[in-house]
């Protein structure tokens, strides 16, 4: 082990950048000792995604932004239970946050709060889906507090 970690940030959003964070922080963690903390970041793009272009009316936008909503939680909540079993069956303690706004901003608030090193998956090459809410990680190097650490991409740039 290159680092002896009790406690982790885990920036996961479910792409395969975070899944290989996800390896990265599990391996640092070790088995049967430490925690995970868990951030998933709804970016705050979301909150102008109303279909205006096709949807005509103010209840039928309504409805849309609530079905977006279900949809993202829905897909949080799938990623924060696969997290939690894996904890679980590593023997670390595990909990987690959803948090709506500018993910990098939203990373510097919680290694603030925690006070833990910060886990990250590595940039998505282009050409590989995912949404382009990635983190300023000029802005994050300069004003992050704690250590961090990046994953390692695959071979193939995922």
């Amino acid at each position: 082990m290159i680092f002896p970690a009790d406690r982790l940030i885990l920036a996961h959003h479910g792409t395969a950048g975070a899944c290989r964070a996800e390896e990265l922080a599990f391996a640092l963690l070790g088995d049967g000792k430490g925690q995970l903390i868990h951030l998933w970041v709804v970016p705050d793009f979301w909150a102008g995604m109303q279909g205006d272009d096709w949807l005509n009316n103010a209840s039928t936008r309504q409805e849309f932004a609530r079905y977006v909503e279900k949809m993202l939680a829905d897909e949080a909540a799938r990623w924060v239970d696969r997290l939690r079993q894996r904890a679980s069956e590593q023997g670390v303690e595990f909990s987690s946050t959803v948090r709506f706004g500018d993910p990098t901003e939203e990373v510097l608030r919680l290694t603030e709060q925690e006070k833990a090193p910060l886990v990250l998956g590595p940039r998505r090459k282009r050409g590989f889906s995912g949404f382009r809410s990635r983190v300023d990680i000029q802005k994050l190097t300069s004003q992050i507090k704690v250590p961090l650490f990046i994953a390692a991409p695959l071979a193939d740039g995922s």
